[in-house]
């Protein structure tokens, strides 16, 4: 065998060891992340620890075409115990029946209010609009950001403002149990977890307030108002639509801490239906969410040969032989961690087996959805609900 032969031997046997490493520090990050992030006290504790005191909690609830989700969403809300309560609605100039809906909903209780629509200003994106809306008009001394598909069981406003307040946290969020129903669904919307678990080390996040180690999920952004003021409010990035990542950023940048918890006993959510439908929702953010070209370009690193090089280089290597028994075993390991990252993320979030026997499937599509998502932000056309981000507005 020639030098050179030798020498292209040698780096394809070594070819499975940076998938090897990837996946072994992504599965012991998960590993340490399920740790930390802990659920919330039951109910009952709460309240006896509490002594009858209840918070008042403004839960703000954005609507654009929402009449399929608005009614149970406010009625969720409002049967909250332990908490004094108010609703608060922003129709994001429906052309739908949630303006009779939300109307409706005002008269039969007076803890539902309206916040008055106007037209929506230049540069700002409708849901952080009508958000800051929500905000200024809000009572509550905590008010919780999160959107009409999320349903919040009787006890969750309690145990998550508790939870915060043991946290010393001004903000605190959670990935809602998220319940999916298509195949591009179940191989998508799980990756939610699977990124946050894997790549944001949670003992920093709970030791420092470097906003870098900050995160959220803009389905449940629970704060204080006061922190929510000191931090401009969701005027300070009006024209995003990445609100889970900003908000949490900002507040730490203001000097105050937020953090995590596993909320899915009671919050839980059907993001999207159906496969169009979650490939806009995922590619009109993924790439805001990483922020740089450089971070989109770490993270193909990690996830095309961290992830997927072991799933097309074991068969090729099991077929073709020749391979030394040590790099197979790499390649094996690598795929072995990816399975039990999955499977422990599937059974603490109740996420659909599927998305473990096909996670390949899934990186494969994370992928595209991010390089789609750079495209659209590159050529200023990421749009949702009939609106491009930066763009002229319709009055």
């Amino acid at each position: 065998m020639s030098a050179s032969a030798t020498a292209a031997a040698t780096a394809l046997a070594w070819l499975p060891a940076f998938p090897a490493l990837v996946s072994s520090v992504a599965l012991v990050m998960t590993v340490v992340n399920l740790g930390i992030c802990r659920r919330a006290r039951p109910l009952g504790e709460v309240l006896a620890a509490h002594g009858g005191a209840r918070p008042r909690v403004s839960v703000c609830i954005p609507a654009r075409n929402e009449e399929r989700n608005l009614e149970a969403a406010v009625a969720g809300a409002l049967a909250n115990e332990g908490v004094e309560v108010e609703v608060l609605c922003y129709d994001d100039q429906s052309t739908d029946r949630t303006p009779a809906i939300l109307a409706s909903l005002v008269a039969r209780d007076a803890r539902v209010r309206a916040v008055p629509t106007v037209p929506l200003p230049e540069g700002w994106n409708g849901k952080q609009w009508g958000c800051q809306r929500m905000g200024e008009a809000a009572t509550g001394e905590w008010l919780l950001f999160t959107d009409a598909d999320v349903r919040l069981s009787p006890d969750c406003l309690a145990r998550a403002v508790d939870e915060a307040v043991r946290l010393r946290a001004a903000l605190l969020s959670t990935v809602p149990a998220q319940e999916t129903g298509t195949f591009m669904e179940r191989m998508v919307v799980p990756l939610i977890h699977w990124m946050l678990f894997s790549w944001l080390p949670m003992p920093r996040m709970r030791t420092t307030d470097d906003p870098a180690t900050s995160a959220g999920c803009g389905q449940f952004l629970l704060v204080r108002r006061d922190a929510w003021v000191h931090a401009g409010g969701h005027a300070a990035f009006r024209a995003s639509m990445h609100d889970g990542i900003k908000l949490p950023r900002n507040v730490r940048r203001a000097g105050m801490h937020t953090d995590l918890y596993d909320g899915t006993e009671s919050v839980r959510c059907r993001m999207y239906r159906g496969a169009a439908q979650t490939w806009r929702g995922f590619t009109k953010n993924a790439y805001e969410g990483l922020g740089s070209p450089l971070v989109l370009g770490v993270f193909t690193l990690l996830e095309a040969g961290g992830i997927l090089l072991p799933w097309a280089w074991l068969p090729w290597a099991l077929v073709a032989g020749g391979m030394p028994s040590w790099s197979v075993a790499l390649s094996t390991s690598a795929v072995a961690a990816q399975l039990v990252q999955r499977a422990l993320l599937a059974w603490r979030f109740g996420q659909p087996w599927e998305c473990v026997a096909f996670h390949p499937v899934s990186i494969a599509l994370l992928l595209a959805i991010q390089w789609r998502s750079w495209w659209l932000h590159l050529t200023g056309r990421r749009a949702w609900r009939g609106r491009t981000a930066g763009g002229p507005q319709p009055a």
